[in-house]
C-alpha cells in the first residue's frame, strides 16, 4: 500500500471527550505540545541544576540559548526590550523543540498545524496591543499614522491597518507552510525508498537515488527548523519594539 504523504499531520484523539456539542479531546497534537514543554522544563532544570564555573555541555547548551534570545532582543529592542525576554525565550524554545521533534520517525510535528502557529501569533499580537496601549494608551494609535501630508494619510492609514492585521497570517503561514511543506518532501521521497525496495531486484538501486535526497532535505530540514524559530522570535521582537517606540526608529 502507498504511504500517504499527508497522513502524519493528521490529529487523532487518544483520549476521547465531549463537553455538549464540543470536542475537547486529548489528541497527539496535546501530547506533543505537552511533551514539547516538557522537555525543554527539563532540559533548562537539569542544565542550571549544577552551575559550574567550566560549564558541562549541558550548561553550555543553555547558555547559548539564553545569550542567543538575549542578544536578538538587545539588538531589536534595546536593553528595555529584557523585560520581554521570558516571553520571547519561551516561544523560541517551543517552536524550535516542537520543529526539531516532528523531524523523528513517527512523530507529530506540532507546528505543522495551522491552528497552532495561528494560536501562538495571535498570542503575539494580542501581547503587542496590550504593550502599545499601557506604554501610550490612544497614543498607539499613531502607529497606524506614519509621517506624510495630510491628503496621503487618507490612503496610508488603511493599509497601515491592513498591513498590521495581515500579520496574523504571514506570521503563522510562515512558520505552518514550511514545516508543511518540507515534511511532506520527505514523506514522498521515504515512499519511493520504500516502493523500490519492494520492487524486481533491477529496480532496487534506484531507491539510493530518493534515499540521498532524504538525507539532504533531512539536513536542510534542521536548518529550517532552527531558521523558522529565528525568524518567528525576531519578528515578535520587531513588533513589540513598534509599540514600545511607535514610529521613532522608523
Amino acid at each position: 500500500m502507498a504511504m500517504n504523504p499527508m497522513e502524519q499531520f493528521e490529529v487523532k484523539p487518544i483520549v476521547p471527550l465531549h463537553i455538549g456539542p464540543y470536542d475537547v479531546s486529548f489528541t497527539n497534537q496535546s501530547l506533543f505540545m505537552c511533551l514539547v514543554v516538557a522537555l525543554v522544563t527539563l532540559f533548562l532544570t537539569l542544565a542550571m541544576s549544577r552551575r559550574r564555573l567550566v560549564p558541562s555541555r549541558t550548561q553550555s547548551m543553555a547558555e547559548i540559548s539564553y545569550e542567543f534570545v538575549a542578544g536578538m532582543i538587545n539588538s531589536t529592542m534595546g536593553e528595555e526590550g529584557l523585560v520581554f525576554f521570558p516571553f520571547i525565550f519561551a516561544l523560541f524554545m517551543f517552536v524550535l523543540l516542537s520543529n526539531f521533534l516532528g523531524l523523528f520517525p513517527g512523530a507529530f510535528t506540532v507546528t505543522s498545524q495551522i491552528v497552532v502557529t495561528f494560536a501562538l501569533t495571535l498570542f503575539v499580537m494580542l501581547t503587542v496591543v496590550v504593550v502599545g496601549f499601557a506604554r501610550h494608551g490612544l497614543g498607539f494609535l499613531k502607529l497606524f499614522v506614519p509621517k506624510a501630508p495630510f491628503i496621503l494619510l487618507i490612503l496610508l492609514v488603511p493599509i497601515e491597518i491592513i498591513s498590521f492585521l495581515t500579520r496574523l497570517v504571514s506570521l503563522s503561514v510562515r512558520l505552518f507552510a514550511n514545516m508543511l511543506a518540507g515534511h511532506t518532501m520527505l514523506a514522498v521521497f521515504a515512499s519511493f525508498v520504500v516502493a523500490l525496495g519492494a520492487a524486481s531486484a533491477i529496480l532496487k538501486p534506484l531507491a539510493i537515488a530518493p534515499m540521498l535526497m532524504i538525507v539532504f532535505i533531512g539536513a536542510l530540514e534542521m536548518l529550517v527548523a532552527f531558521l523558522q524559530a529565528y525568524v518567528f522570535a525576531i519578528l515578535t521582537c520587531i513588533y513589540l519594539n513598534e509599540a514600545l517606540h511607535l514610529h521613532e526608529n522608523h
